[in-house]
């Protein structure tokens, strides 16, 4: 076994590292005075800089929190590893040759650390993928990458790859290189059946996801062949290295021009990054299946330098219904930012690859620079849904956009959207919108206090004695927050238990993970198109759409699944959800109960589509156009069809 590094050798590493060099690669770093620089600090969120860096003594310090060091402590505390492997990760990045107390020579492979072993493992694999893409059995991969507009060149420099059909050809390869089956479990490139583990991508087109250092910790997989079961796109689950909250797809690549031209573009997907890029919007990054979430603000804040002197973050959505739901999403997050927040949506429902591929580079552009305020955006989407030529509509529409303007924190942009407010409702006394708007702030604010309030044995939570039994009060729910969001992690409110809604979405879900066979066939496409009114409640159905329905037959890796997919904050409700004890006390009484309760979530659904087509039917002239008021009509009796039928094989 290899012995310590000897001491010279780390103050020899220590002078010959530039620690600005280092930081950079994490935190934008502006010039402070003299030999000093001033960036975000990585290790607590804040808004003004007060991380510095002194090259020339090669030290930091951050006056907000206290953490300070040298270069070596930093890369200890940046990449969670130990001392030595510090060292030798540095060491090795100016090609210093390390010796050892005791005529060691250093660490061979398997005595590197856990977290470089991963790293080795995912970086061999990314060549191996990317090779792979050259062969003649990857020629499907290569015409997807053609039909979007993306030739060989393009493909290089995003690192696309290509893995091969079959079980095990990346396990031979990286096993050909040293890795144990014990090291390749850890990577989340592997399932494990009955026989061992086997390739998790097969067959598919491959991109390899970087951290900010340009570290491979994960891929993201496109599904190629009709007779691939899985999901459209999969990705690495989490891992030691891999933490979707914490990733930014293309931010290796575009943390240069985000520092530099202070923008951050949001888009969603991989082939979007590569299209902007390629059309010169380098600020592009994506997430990973997640929404844009308190991680990736600090990684955003920290490259924009969002200390109120400027910047902005631009998120692109598709024009329906799901893209103006992510938006509103994002205007949950938006005040975490100093720097502008906007919205660019493109009317067609066109991504940027597709705006790329049919209407060539300057329509990428300029999707971008059609990027409305993301506030603006927000009230608007809410105004949309009422008819503001009516009365009645006007009405509904200033209740329902009181909120969403009492939801602004800063004082002046809030009164500032009371007044357009006004404008767009055409309503006479602007300071009416402001009396509601501050009515709903002080009762926001109320609610907020009560609900950080603990009730009685900790607010409905189960006691550390593990007593609970079950959820008489489905408010309790574990990891869904009662207060306001928290500055650490994204949160999600309690359902009102006395919501009936609320209540069945909940029985749904309950059924869904503890009975997911009945979701098999054509029963998965009526629950992947089911809409959930609690936000809670629609994260883990979302969770479970992108497990997909392969998963299904077996509810042990079912949940397991959901529960990687999940946000981090709701897996305690999906735990409970998935263990809570279901009304029936025999198997043919609990058939009966989860068919009758996906029943009445799928005739909720219809409920709901019947209502949307009524009232589109409502307003519209039937001597106007009288071809959709037929379709209309038509479509009306369609889902009273269905409801019916839902009801009879009930």
């Amino acid at each position: 076994m290899a012995g310590l590094i000897k001491r010279e050798d780390i103050d020899e590493v220590r002078q010959r590292t530039d620690i600005k060099e280092v930081v950079d690669g994490y935190v934008t770093l502006k010039g402070a005075g003299l030999g000093t620089f001033k960036g975000l600090c990585p290790f607590h969120d804040e808004r003004s800089p007060s991380f510095t860096v002194r090259p020339q003594v090669g030290r930091y310090h951050c006056f907000g929190c206290g953490e300070d060091g040298d270069v070596i402590s930093f890369v200890q505390k940046q990449d969670h590893s130990s001392f030595q492997e510090a060292v030798e990760k540095l060491a090795a990045r100016i090609g210093y040759e390390l010796r050892y107390e005791d005529g060691g020579t250093g660490p061979n492979r398997e005595e590197v650390g856990r977290r470089q072993r991963l790293l080795d493992a995912h970086k061999i694999a990314d060549e191996f993928f990317r090779a792979q893409l050259l062969t003649t059995g990857a020629a499907e991969a290569r015409n997807f990458l053609f039909g979007r507009g993306f030739d060989r060149a393009a493909a290089e420099h995003f690192g696309c790859g290509y893995a091969p059909q079959g079980w095990d050809a990346l396990l031979k390869h990286l096993r050909g290189r040293g890795f144990t089956d014990a090291e390749l479990k850890l990577t989340g490139m592997f399932s494990e059946g009955n026989r061992g583990i086997y390739d998790r991508f097969r067959g598919r087109l491959i991109w390899p996801i970087k951290d900010i250092a340009g570290d491979t910790i994960g891929f993201g997989a496109r599904k190629l062949y009709e007779d691939d079961q899985g999901p459209k796109y999969l990705n690495t689950p989490e891992t030691t290295l891999y933490k979707k909250s914490q990733v930014l797809y293309g931010i290796d690549l575009a943390k240069k021009s985000i520092a530099k031209d202070r923008q951050l573009v949001v888009v969603e997907g991989y082939t979007d990054v590569m299209a902007c890029h390629l059309a010169g919007i380098t600020t592009a990054v994506a997430t990973c299946g997640t929404a844009f979430g308190t991680e990736h603000i600090k990684i955003a804040r920290r490259l924009l330098s969002d200390d109120g002197t400027g910047g902005e973050v631009v998120f692109t959505f598709d024009g329906d219904a799901a893209g103006q739901k992510a938006a509103l999403r994002a205007f949950e997050e938006d005040q975490r930012f100093t720097a502008q927040t906007y919205v660019a949506v493109e009317p067609t429902g066109a991504d940027p690859c597709d705006l790329r591929l049919s209407r060539g580079d300057d329509a990428v552009h300029a999707l971008v620079q059609s990027r409305r305020p993301l506030f603006e955006f927000a009230i608007r989407t809410t105004l949309k849904q009422f008819n503001l030529d009516t009365v009645e509509g006007r009405v509904q529409g200033l209740k329902a956009s009181v909120p969403v303007v009492a939801a602004i924190r800063d004082g002046s942009t809030r009164t500032g959207y009371c007044q357009a407010l006004t404008g767009w409702l055409g309503m006479p006394d602007p300071n009416e919108v402001l009396r509601l708007v501050n009515a709903e702030v002080k009762n926001a604010a109320r609610r907020q206090d009560g609900g950080r309030t603990p009730g009685p044995q900790g607010a409905g939570r189960p006691d550390h004695g593990g007593q609970h039994q079950g959820p008489p009060n489905h408010a309790g729910a574990p990891g869904v927050a009662a207060g306001p969001p928290s500055e650490a992690v994204p949160s999600f409110h309690r359902p009102d238990p006395r919501d009936p809604v609320a209540s069945m979405e909940r029985q749904a879900l309950e059924v869904a993970l503890q009975a997911p066979s009945l979701l098999a066939g054509a029963v998965w496409d009526r629950f992947a198109e089911a809409r959930f009114a609690t936000p809670a409640f629609q994260a883990v159905h979302d969770a479970m759409r992108a497990t997909g329905p392969g998963m299904v037959t077996d509810p042990v890796r079912w949940v397991e699944h959901v529960m990687h997919e999940v946000p981090e904050p709701l897996r305690p409700l999906v735990s409970e959800l998935s263990v809570v004890p279901l009304p029936a006390h025999t198997e043919e009484a609990v058939l009966k109960y989860c068919r009758d309760i996906l029943s009445r979530l799928f005739e909720l659904q219809i409920t709901r589509t019947k209502a949307d087509k009524m009232g589109q039917l409502q307003r519209l002239d039937p001597s106007a156009d009288p071809e959709t008021y037929q379709r209309l009509n038509r479509e009306l009796l369609m889902l009273e069809m269905e409801r019916r039928a839902l009801r009879a094989e009930t």
